[in-house]
């Protein structure tokens, strides 16, 4: 174990360094928002690790970048590993730098020991998962999977950016996203390793986990049209407030999660009020809405339920009430067999398997339309993600990184 403390230590101080790269010049907080400079700065960084390790690299359209050790067996299909390096604003430092980090670790370690893949070893950092400049999810593994679609190149960022302008400032190329797909015919599997996001394994101790499954989403925007008005003149039962109603709509969402459970969470992250001012009655509110289940049926009927409800708080208050579905994502069970090899190098490293669900969404969601997927969960402080407070202990990379490495042999000596 103390060479892959030593190997963590490195990789631990390589993402030290990553995360004094951010759009907060004073770097007292981490963002890395996809196609912004701090972005590119980021990417650059971690190319020079990747080619320093000896691998071939490349930029594609969408910004990914993407590292390839080649396999000297003719017409080998390809293994990726891989996961994220944008970021939310305020973000942690490990979720998704960790895993590309510890995929170059382990790519290094094979490089150095002169093993022999049975297969191509793809190495992928995506350029956007959190999806948080451009409200989309999944862009890089959408456009390695081709699942991308080309409307998306017109959506807009905040300051009216589009996408197609994003990529075209950050060296991307809109024209290559449709051949710069890995066709399905030529995945062999997909690994993902990612921190929990959860507090299972730091208050079980279990320093690395295997994931079964990673819920289904639908996201929503809801807007709520009432009338304006003097918050001093217009009487309490006259008014049509159209932030009351959505408070009402977000409590009901809670009560309705917390009283069906067994995995279903609501939540509402977002809200914004026009033209807001303390003396003024809301006249329009908009909020999202996020669902999340590892069960399509239960996913279906909550969506259903929330919508019928929020069509009677606007009824029974007089507003106008506008519903619409931004994403939606199905659930997605891991592969079984990659599964039982992730299990069997669990347990030969000494630890007892566990199997946990993801609530949250990752990269292999898009893989797992083309290839067989899994993921590997990290024990992380307390269960804090999308936060600074998001930290790791190295001796459970540690062990990780040795569960991973022997993972990849098990694949290796599968298909020799």
């Amino acid at each position: 174990m103390s060479d892959y403390l030593t190997r963590t230590n490195h990789l631990l101080a390589r993402i030290d360094a990553l995360a004094t790269i951010s759009e907060d010049a004073t770097g007292a907080t981490v963002t890395r928002r996809f196609g912004t400079p701090a972005f590119v700065r980021g990417r650059a960084l971690v190319q020079g690790w990747f080619e320093a390790a000896g691998l071939t690299t490349r930029l594609d359209g969408i910004g990914n970048l993407r590292g390839r050790l080649a396999s000297r067996r003719p017409g080998a299909k390809t293994f990726v590993l891989a996961s994220h390096i944008d970021t939310v604003v305020n973000a942690g430092k490990y979720d998704g730098p960790l895993g590309v980090l510890m995929g170059l670790n382990l790519v290094e370690s094979i490089i150095q020991q002169g093993i022999e893949l049975p297969f191509d070893l793809e190495l992928m950092a995506f350029s956007d998962e959190e999806g948080v400049r451009f409200h989309t999810t999944y862009l890089g593994s959408k456009v390695v999977t081709g699942a991308f679609e080309p409307t998306l190149l017109q959506k807009t960022d905040a300051d009216g950016i589009t996408l197609a302008q994003a990529l075209a400032g950050m060296g991307g190329d809109a024209a290559a996203l449709a051949t710069d797909a890995l066709p399905a015919a030529e995945w062999l599997g997909y690994f993902e390793l990612h921190i929990e996001q959860g507090p299972v394994l730091w208050e079980s101790g279990v320093p690395v986990a295997l994931v079964t499954a990673i819920a289904g989403q639908q996201r929503v925007e809801l807007t709520w049209q009432g009338m304006a008005g003097h918050a001093g003149t217009v009487p309490m039962p006259m008014r049509q407030d159209a932030l009351a109603a959505a408070a009402e709509f977000v409590l009901a969402a809670e009560a309705f999660a917390l009283a069906h459970g067994r995995g279903l969470v609501a939540t509402v992250g977002q809200l914004r009020i026009p033209y807001s001012a303390s003396n003024v009655i809301p006249g329009q509110a908009i909020h999202s809405l996020d669902l999340r289940s590892p069960d399509a049926g239960q996913l279906a009927a909550a969506y259903a339920d929330l919508r019928t409800q929020a069509e009677a708080i606007a009824a029974r208050r007089g507003l106008g009430l506008d519903w619409q579905l931004v994403q939606y994502t199905a659930p997605v069970a891991c592969d079984p067999e990659l599964n039982r090899l992730l299990g069997r190098a669990i347990a030969a490293s000494g630890y007892e398997v566990e199997g946990l669900v993801s609530g949250a969404g990752h990269d292999a969601v898009p893989a797992s339309a083309v290839a067989p997927a899994t993921m590997a969960f990290i024990r992380c402080y307390k269960g804090i993600s999308h936060n600074p407070l998001e930290n790791v202990e190295a001796a459970d990379v540690a062990a990780a990184l040795a569960v991973a490495e022997r993972f990849l042999l098990e694949l290796k000596d599968k298909y020799a």
